[in-house]
């Protein structure tokens, strides 16, 4: 949610920010119009509620040294009855310029942070990193990971097509078992790294993903329940950043560092006549997302160590990557800076994006209303909220069938995993 204070005071300076992410339709005038009419009429309400309690006051006092006959003590009935029934026309009127108000604010994307660059689209992201050339496979042949997996008889799209629909994956035999080791191997290292290892509902309410920014905006992407205010979890961080909303937290209990395997689903709407194969877009693919509860004053700093977690994997698993800074055009709804990393991919010799790491600062703490409160100060803060991907477990697969692809079909496991799985390849 936007700082609406911040939108009233410095409106030019805000919608400079906004701009930089080129939507030029946020509603901007008709918030501050609604944001005025709105303390216009607060403002006119306690005014009339202060008057008609002093009424009552002065009653009371007219009565004991007049009687209540005295045409003083109508009067004020009378002034107290038409505070009244102005009071019972506010009310209302204010309830709904209320709620037009928040339906505005909630379609309002973050304010870009000054250290993210200014860009239009994708094409304008920042390369600020690379890692592991010296893996980057040699075998001039590797097949597309779908392929290769399925000459392996692991992955089977043609079957789950049947039982569901397109853009879904079977996995069997040893698929399924890579599966679980890379999920194991994932949640090993983030709780070794210091993350608390949750696992949250798999079905969420409006008011969970309306706190994490998916609602009103991306509503078509995700999938509901018609029969109850449920959604299928479109990615953990929806969950865990519900987890303490409506909560006051202590702020020597932070940082709260989270973690959690779930299966995600997303209707990828926009993205029909991309990646129809394969395992880089599907309806339902599984993720392990870390999440942070953190002080203002560290989220910079809690930002660059949430990257580090997701590279570790990467780095063990020996596959190499780049890192990018997402410029403001390209930036997601609820963040005010990313850092996206992307794999290798040999059959299509480019990089891919397998984890998406983003401080959000406490745009997701104010639409949740989560705050915390340092001992022996009064007042609240809003927290600030950290989330990223680590890693995204079937893109990490289609990396590893395709970097470690060998000239004969078979392909070799990362180290790292050969003692989840008890074997040296597949």
């Amino acid at each position: 949610m936007i700082d609406l204070r911040q939108l009233r005071e410095h409106p030019d300076s805000f919608l400079e920010r906004l701009n930089l992410r080129g939507d030029y339709s946020a509603p901007i005038q008709q918030i501050l119009t609604l944001d005025q009419q709105q303390r216009q009429i607060e403002v006119e309400r306690s005014q009339l509620q202060a008057r008609s309690n002093e009424i009552g006051k002065l009653v009371g006092q007219q009565i004991k040294s007049a009687g209540k006959d005295d045409p003083a003590v109508q009067a004020l009935r009378d002034e107290g009855n038409q505070i009244k029934a102005k009071l019972s026309e506010l009310e209302p009127a204010e309830k709904v310029i209320k709620a037009q108000l928040e339906a505005l604010a909630l379609t309002i994307p973050n304010l870009p942070d000054p250290a993210t660059p200014v860009g239009k689209n994708e094409d304008e992201n920042v390369e600020i990193k690379r890692w592991g050339d010296e893996y980057l496979p040699s075998n001039p042949d590797v097949l597309p990971h779908w392929e290769i997996g399925e000459r392996l008889g692991i992955l089977n799209f043609e079957r789950s097509a049947k039982i569901a629909q397109s853009r879904f994956v079977t996995l069997i035999g040893a698929g399924a078992a890579l599966e679980r080791a890379l999920i194991q191997f994932m949640l090993d290292r983030q709780t070794a790294a210091g993350y608390t290892e949750i696992s949250p509902p798999f079905l969420v309410n409006s008011a969970s993903l309306t706190a994490s920014g998916q609602l009103p905006k991306f509503a078509e992407e995700s999938f509901k329940c018609d029969k109850d205010d449920l959604w299928l979890l479109p990615t953990a961080e929806v969950a865990i950043n519900s987890l303490h909303r409506d909560e006051i937290l202590e702020a020597d209990s932070l940082p709260l560092h989270y973690c959690a395997y779930t299966p995600c689903f997303r209707r990828e709407a926009g993205s029909y006549g991309r990646d129809t194969r394969g395992l880089i877009r599907l309806h339902q693919f599984d993720k392990v997302e870390m999440f942070k509860f953190v002080r203002p004053e560290t989220s910079e700093q809690e930002h660059e160590s949430l990257l580090q977690n997701a590279e570790a994997i990467l780095q063990a698993l020996h596959l190499p990557y780049r890192v990018i800074t997402l410029c403001t055009g390209d930036l997601g709804f609820s963040a005010i800076k990313t850092y996206d990393l992307e794999v290798w991919m040999p059959s299509q010799a480019k990089y891919r994006e397998i984890s998406s790491c983003s401080n959000c600062g406490d745009f997701q703490s104010r639409r949740g209303n989560v705050r915390f409160k340092q001992a022996g100060k009064k007042g609240t803060q809003f927290l600030h909220t950290l989330n990223g991907s680590g890693l995204a477990v079937g893109r990490t697969m289609a990396a590893i069938l395709e970097n470690y692809q060998q000239p004969d079909g078979s392909v070799l496991l990362p180290k790292a995993l050969q003692p989840y799985l008890g074997r040296e390849r597949l």
